[in-house]
């Protein structure tokens, strides 16, 4: 069985999914001190690299952004995690093991300058206790809520200790983020994988059909967001498996009619967050008449995709 994403997005759009354009290069601050170590020699790209820090009381920290905080240091320089909740979010806290989909900002708790932010450029994921982050944001995301926006003022030990990551954040640097969760995905159970369609096999379908096996009870999805989804692609004549990404990272899509081939397109409409939904879709509305014999898919044949929706953003 073949987990290329690629199945899922429009050829122009390259084979990647969203989630590959996520990953944050290697100047962001929430890589781990082992990382740190490896790249104190290299040349950040990060302008916050650059500012002058002889007279921090200058230091302008209005956001260009307009979705970007503005960060308030605290008083004091924190000799614990300090966790505050800015903003409450809903639904279940998050646990190890949990997926979060996070926008943040991150300075300098000594005099706010700004050293990292991902509103610049694309939300960043995380999986809770996979050691990919600094201490101070794996205990301080653990218990937070989708929606909720939390600053979280993290003592030097909780973050790179005594190696100096860059010109601005210095060995010892106490540091203060603010972070968005824009969405949280719980860990997936390989049994509950589908292991078949839910639906009668299809062939010579005409047009894109779905079903609904399971009813969402959060928000719709719009056209301009991201989704979070779990799939497999079944053939629609044998009812066989040819792609899947259920016990992978969630896959980020954007649920856009330029960007989705247009069966997948239509028949994610209307879905709301927590929804399962199988979709019968035609080879006009898919890969066209000659299929996509590389990924499994015979031409001629309708495919059959059974999607979670995990959240959106």
């Amino acid at each position: 069985m073949i987990t290329t994403a690629g199945l899922l997005v429009l050829s122009a759009c390259g084979s990647g999914s969203s989630g590959d354009t996520a990953e944050s290069p290697s100047t962001d601050p929430v890589t781990t001190e082992a990382d740190a170590d490896t790249t104190d020699e290299t040349t950040s790209t990060d302008p916050a690299d650059d500012a002058t820090t002889d007279e921090p009381a200058d230091v302008d920290t209005t956001p260009t952004n307009p979705d970007k905080p503005v960060v308030e240091i605290p008083d004091e320089a924190p000799t614990e995690l300090v966790r505050t909740v800015l903003d409450e979010g809903t639904g279940e806290p998050a646990v190890v093991g949990d997926t979060l989909i996070v926008d943040y900002v991150g300075v300098r708790t000594v005099d706010g300058v700004e050293f990292d932010n991902s509103y610049d450029r694309e939300p960043f994921p995380i999986t809770l206790g996979a050691g990919s982050v600094i201490q101070g944001w794996e205990d301080g995301l653990l218990g937070t809520k989708q929606g909720e926006r939390v600053q979280l003022d993290i003592p030097s030990e909780l973050g790179y200790g005594e190696a100096a990551r860059s010109e601005v954040i210095r060995e010892n640097e106490d540091l203060t983020f603010v972070i968005d969760v824009l969405a949280l995905v719980t860990a997936a159970d390989p049994a509950d994988a589908p292991t078949e369609p839910g639906v009668p096999l299809s062939e010579g379908a005409e047009a894109t059909t779905f079903d609904d096996l399971v009813v969402g009870e959060g928000d719709p999805l719009e056209p301009g967001m991201t989704a979070l989804i779990r799939y497999v692609n079944f053939r629609g004549d044998n009812g066989v498996a040819i792609e899947s990404n259920w016990t992978a990272d969630p896959l980020q899509i954007p649920y856009s009619a330029d960007q989705l081939f247009p069966g997948l397109f239509l028949g994610m409409e209307g879905m709301n967050i927590g929804g399962r939904r199988a979709i019968t879709i035609p080879p006009d509305d898919g890969f066209g008449p000659d299929g996509n014999p590389q990924g499994g898919l015979p031409a001629g044949t309708d495919m059959i995709f059974v999607i979670e929706l995990l959240g959106a953003y």
